[in-house]
C-alpha cells in the first residue's frame, strides 16, 4: 500500500480532500440545490407544490413584504460586529502581550461559553436583562431608575445578545494575528521615536488585519441569520429579523416558495457584502501579511 501512495503521490491531497468534497456535496449542496427548486415553487403542501421558472415573484414579493426585517438584520449584524470587535480587539491585545503565564487561562475563559449551550446563554442572557433581572433589578431598588425602564424586548437587548454569544468568534482570529507579531517590529518602532500609538497605527494595527477580516465575516455572517436572539431577547415584531421571518415561513407557515427566496436574498446579499467588505480592505494585502 505504501509502495503504490508513493508511485501515484499525485492523488493524495486528493483523497485527503475526498471526506470533506462529500461532507459538503450531502449537506450542503445538494439541500442548495433543493432550496433553491424550492424557492421557484408554487402551490400549498396541502395542494402540492409546482416548479415553474416563472415563479421569480417569490424573489420579488419576498424582497418587498419583507424589506423592513432584512434592513434591521443588516443594521444589528453591523452593530454586533462593532459591538464585538470594540470588546474583542483590546481583549486579544491584552491576551497576545500582557497576559504572560495568564494568557493559556484568558484563552480558556474566552471559549469556556461553548461548553453551553447556545440556548441555554440566550436564556441566560434574557435573564440577565429581565425587568427584575441582576442589571435593571438593584438599579430599580435604589431608585436609579424608574419602574417603566426596560431592556429586554428592545435592540439594545438583541445586539447585545448577538454581541455575546459570537465575541469569541472574534476575539480569537483577532489574537492569533497579534499572536504572530514578532516583538522584534514594535521594538524597532521605539528604537526609531516612534510613539506607541503611532506604532500600534503603523505596525500593530495593518499586521492585524488578516484577524479582523476574519472575525469580521465570522461574526457578521451567522449574525445576519440569527433568530434565537431575536425571538427570545426582542420578543416584539420591531425586533423580528429575516432569520425569524424564514423559520416563521418554513416552520409555522408552511411557504416553503418563500422561505427558500428568503434564504437565497439573505445568501446572495452576504457574498456581495464579503466581495465589497473584502475588496475595501485589499484581499491581496491581506493574504501577504497573513503570510
Amino acid at each position: 500500500m505504501t509502495a503504490l501512495l508513493r508511485r501515484y503521490h499525485f492523488i493524495v491531497p486528493y483523497l485527503l480532500l475526498t471526506p470533506g468534497l462529500i461532507w459538503l456535496a450531502i449537506f450542503y449542496i445538494y439541500p442548495s440545490i433543493q432550496m433553491f427548486i424550492s424557492s421557484f415553487w408554487s402551490g400549498s403542501l396541502e395542494h402540492g407544490f409546482t416548479f415553474s421558472l416563472a415563479n421569480v415573484h417569490n424573489y420579488t414579493d419576498g424582497l418587498s413584504r419583507y424589506q423592513e426585517q432584512i434592513v434591521r438584520s443588516v443594521f444589528f449584524a453591523a452593530a454586533a460586529t462593532v459591538a464585538t470587535f470594540l470588546i474583542s480587539f483590546p481583549l486579544a491585545y491584552t491576551i497576545a502581550f500582557r497576559a504572560g503565564q495568564y494568557k493559556n487561562l484568558l484563552l480558556f475563559l474566552v471559549i469556556a461559553p461553548f461548553f453551553t449551550s447556545f440556548l441555554l446563554r440566550v436564556i441566560s442572557w434574557r435573564t440577565i436583562l429581565g425587568d427584575d433581572g441582576l442589571l435593571l433589578g438593584p438599579l430599580k431598588s435604589a431608585g436609579l431608575v424608574s419602574d417603566d425602564v426596560r431592556i429586554l424586548a428592545t435592540p439594545v437587548a438583541v445586539i447585545s445578545g448577538i454581541a455575546y454569544n459570537f465575541l469569541p468568534f472574534m476575539t480569537l482570529p483577532i489574537y492569533v494575528s497579534l499572536e504572530k507579531i514578532d516583538k522584534r517590529l514594535l521594538e524597532a518602532g521605539q528604537d526609531l521615536y516612534a510613539t506607541p500609538w503611532s506604532a500600534f497605527r503603523k505596525i500593530t494595527l495593518p499586521l492585524a488585519l488578516p484577524g479582523i477580516f476574519a472575525g469580521t465575516l465570522l461574526t457578521f455572517i451567522p449574525a445576519m441569520g440569527d433568530y434565537v436572539n431575536a425571538e427570545l431577547l426582542g420578543q416584539t415584531p420591531a425586533t423580528k429579523m429575516i432569520g425569524n421571518v424564514v423559520q416563521s415561513r418554513f416552520l409555522v407557515n408552511n411557504d416553503y416558495p418563500t422561505a427558500a427566496a428568503l434564504s437565497f436574498i439573505l445568501m446572495a446579499g452576504i457574498l456581495v457584502a464579503v466581495a465589497v467588505y473584502a475588496r475595501l480592505l485589499g484581499t491581496e494585502e491581506l493574504m501577504s501579511s497573513a503570510g
